[in-house]
């Protein structure tokens, strides 16, 4: 006999209740907490039908998961997307090549850190993760090392949800543990020690503990050559481990990622998809280091957040070897690579980025290194730490997600927490005021649920 199903009946016309059972959220059950319905998105903030019947304007301090920089309906945006609709909103990137997509290219080699050649594009940052790996394995067959089939990255690793990229992400603490039996095995070296960066009259310096970097430096390095034979790129997020906790380290472990790669004659592939396009206070976060990388994996900001679309740059070196040997292509291609609407809007948001994405950096960070130290008189915070627009709270405890979401909505802010954080990452165009509301709403609801 069949069992009754727990899952919520959808009835009327409510749109969260009739999503419920039958829509999947990210990491949430089908019969979870009622999500909150979005009426309508302008400048930096949502419109929002909650739960519990009442509605909420708030400020959207998760910038829609980091991408919408800029904001929501921007006039330069949305004009953008009028005028290539006008034209044609897809074509197949076999074969045939378009304006757009061209043009996209050559401002990306332009402005990414060293001598990027070439761009491979993807529909969404966990596909250019495949993209890169698949890169790196017919780098190292292509130059006489076949064997190379394992990536060195780092423990606390975020790199997407596919199953390529899930085998780089953290394989015990991160959110891939239910996946270890067909999850490739590589190398993981323990996580880099965590940096704060301080910021004293206009002058920043990052502070770690020495003997912990040396520690580090010395167990990355020794893992790499005891692998060396086998390993065919090291992969990392630069300066800031995402997902993986909020975690920004040392630049200098950058530099040795970058040594040791070139050492043992692997590839350094930057996953830079959540922190290009300034986010951490530099155009992309290899800067910080002073490091360039052979391969480098962009996306979420790249179209302010309109339409899915990553970029796998390359250097001439990388592209040569594979055009020249037997496979002579690299291996992906995805349906909607290259789609023309989402490089056009790309374009305009990357023209956005020229005028003003540092100033505006630096007034996010700004502000969030004001607003958030006030946490720090919370007894269930155990820190507070910033860098360019990303500001969190850490907790001592789990956090309660939907309790702290309810609470920072009714503090008119929405935020996204996980684990034991509860952080931001808002849009750059966010005025003093609005970082202010987001640092304010954010204390109030970990005071709230978490005293």
């Amino acid at each position: 006999m069949r069992e009754a199903s727990t899952l919520p009946t959808r009835t009327g016309g409510d749109t969260a209740l009739r999503d419920r059972g039958l829509v999947w959220h990210p990491y949430a059950p089908l019969n979870g907490p009622a999500p909150y319905a979005v009426l309508g998105a302008s400048g930096v903030r949502l419109s929002l039908d909650c739960p519990d019947g009442t509605s909420a304007e708030v400020v959207d301090a998760m910038a829609s998961w980091w991408c919408a920089v800029h904001g929501y309906r921007h006039p330069a945006l949305d004009a953008a997307a009028h005028r290539q609709i006008d034209d044609f909103s897809h074509v197949m990137f076999g074969g045939l090549t378009h304006e757009p997509a061209v043009a996209l290219a050559e401002r990306l080699v332009a402005m990414a850190p060293g001598p990027m050649a070439h761009v491979f594009f993807a529909d969404s940052g966990s596909v250019s993760v495949e993209v890169a790996l698949k890169l790196a394995l017919q780098f190292q067959a292509a130059s006489g090392c076949p064997g190379r089939q394992r990536f060195l990255t780092v423990r606390g690793g975020y790199h997407g949800d596919t199953f390529a990229a899930m085998s780089v992400c953290d394989p015990v603490d991160g959110m891939h543990s239910a996946f270890p039996g067909v999850l490739a095995s590589h190398v993981f070296a323990p996580r880099p020690p965590l940096a704060r960066l301080e910021v004293n009259d206009g002058h920043e310096q990052w502070v770690t503990d020495e003997a912990e970097f040396d520690q580090w430096s010395r167990e990355f390095r020794a893992l790499a050559a005891a692998h060396a034979s086998e390993l065919a790129a090291v992969v990392v997020e630069p300066v800031l481990q995402g997902a993986g906790g909020m975690r920004p380290y040392d630049p200098r472990c950058v530099r040795v990622m970058r040594d040791v790669a070139d050492e043992h004659g692997m590839l350094l592939v930057a996953d830079e998809i959540a922190t290009g396009f300034g986010r951490t206070g530099r155009l992309f976060a290899c800067e910080w280091a002073d490091v360039a990388p052979d391969v480098m994996c962009v996306g979420k900001a790249l179209t302010g957040g309109y339409l899915s679309l990553a970029a796998v740059l390359m250097t001439s070196r990388v592209g040569a070897a594979i055009t020249e040997s037997s496979f002579g292509a690299l291996l992906h291609g995805p349906t909607f690579m290259a789609n023309p609407l989402a490089c056009a809007v790309a374009s305009a948001s990357l023209d956005l980025l020229a005028d003003s994405w540092a100033a505006d950096v630096a007034r996010v960070g700004s502000g969030l290194r004001a607003g958030l130290s006030a946490a720090l008189d919370l007894e269930s915070v155990r820190d507070v730490r910033t860098v360019g627009a990303v500001g969190v709270i850490q907790l001592d405890r789990a956090v309660d997600v939907p309790a702290i979401t309810a609470a920072a909505v009714r503090n008119s802010v929405w935020v996204r927490p996980f684990r034991d954080l509860v952080y931001a990452m808002p849009p750059y165009v966010c005025t003093e005021d609005e970082v202010a509301t987001i640092c304010a709403g954010m204390v109030a609801a970990v005071r709230e649920v978490h005293p």
